[in-house]
């Protein structure tokens, strides 16, 4: 059994509100998938750049491009999606266009389409996404093991993933309708997961829950809640309380003194009034109620994300910014945490035998799909 088809889950949508780092959060997942030795396609369809950016290459283009090696033997292709060249490839696989649609183009019908009827744009965008996902090869094998999807954000998710609802004023039937009717086989089977990104405030776990409720009340399959940028606790839960307490005069004065002497005692000079530790001792102490504050903050946070009773996964703050070096040690941390989708040995058997099976139905999916 090869890591390749260690896992059921082979779309993974990362969503999450803006900036909290789901483009960031989906490169790190694609290179954790690849570490394992899987052929790993990393897709955005917002026409930001976004991957080209973090893995310092040049703009990606229409097509399928590998950006990346990992150190488990796998690798990384990625995909930039124009809607406008999707429909292209639509009009030319349906209608057999060909030059014709290249001619609607240049007189701006293709984009005056996904305009006007954003539905369409949609389907096309998650179209080219799932036919990445049901491609095989001749010798019946997934081309790739695994797709990543940087999403649009978690506002827009469910109203983009639904496609149905996106088509129905639209089409009732026709390649439209079955196209759409393929995605939706593909984006609500167990082979996708949607994992949202937040961070530990307020209005990113609103949106978070907000989110995951839509997603439930649609049928689209959550996968695990990714929390990014946490940031360390610096104080032990005594010193937290402590921190946290109450600033009245008496209380500040006694915490002044405690302070005042450790500094001290640490060498930065007397505890006399005026010195440089006696200096120091309100801005520490500021500092310290602000982190306390934070820290509590954050666990309450925490409770409203655990109560979601979702898998919960956390990546660190980098401070010096997230590099291609960054990239990787996120990366890394989503390995050893398990992400949904990501490889158990435990289940190597029955993956091996679900992976038999597809091989044996394969040309039953393809007839399937191409009725679509």
């Amino acid at each position: 059994m090869s890591a390749q088809q260690s896992s059921a889950v082979r779309l993974h949508i990362v969503t999450g509100k803006g900036g909290t780092g789901k483009t960031t959060v989906a490169a790190a997942l694609a290179l954790a998938l690849a570490a394992e030795g899987r052929r790993v396609l990393l897709v955005e369809v917002e026409e930001r750049q976004g991957i080209a950016q973090l893995f310092e290459t040049e703009a990606l283009p229409y097509e399928e491009r590998k950006i990346a090696s990992a150190s488990g033997g796998g690798e990384i292709h990625a995909l930039a999606i124009d809607a406008e060249l999707a429909m292209l490839d639509y009009l030319d696989m349906f209608y057999k266009l060909g030059r014709a649609g290249r001619a609607l183009k240049k007189l701006g019908a293709i984009d005056f389409a996904t305009t006007v009827a954003p539905g369409i744009r949609d389907v096309l965008l998650t179209g080219k996404v799932c036919e990445a996902v049901r491609r095989k090869d001749k010798a019946g094998w997934p081309v790739y093991d695994a797709v990543v999807l940087d999403a649009p954000p978690t506002g827009r998710i469910t109203r983009f993933l639904n496609v149905n609802d996106e088509v129905a004023g639209l089409a009732r039937m026709g390649p439209i309708h079955n196209q759409a009717q393929a995605v939706m086989r593909v984006i609500k089977s167990p082979q996708t997961a949607i994992h949202l990104v937040t961070l530990l405030e307020e209005m990113p776990v609103q949106e978070t829950m907000d989110g995951v409720a839509e997603l439930r009340a649609a049928g689209l399959p959550v996968g695990a809640v990714i929390v990014n940028m946490v940031r360390p606790v610096l104080l032990g839960d005594g010193d937290l309380a402590k921190a946290a307490a109450d600033r009245s005069a008496v209380a500040v004065g006694k915490r002044r003194t405690a302070v005042a002497k450790a500094l001290s005692q640490a060498g930065l000079g007397g505890a006399r009034r005026g010195g440089v530790a006696e200096r120091l001792v309100d801005p520490l102490l500021a500092q310290a109620h602000e982190h306390a504050q934070r820290v509590v903050l954050e666990r309450e946070q925490r409770a409203e994300i655990a109560a979601l009773g979702l898998p919960v996964r956390e990546l660190d703050l980098l401070g010096e910014g997230v590099d291609l070096g960054g990239l990787y040690r996120l990366a890394d941390s989503l390995r050893k945490q398990a992400v949904p989708g990501l490889s158990d040995p435990a289940d190597d058997d029955q993956d091996d035998q679900d992976d038999q099976d597809d091989r044996t139905t394969a040309d039953g999916d393809e007839d399937e799909d191409e009725e679509a």
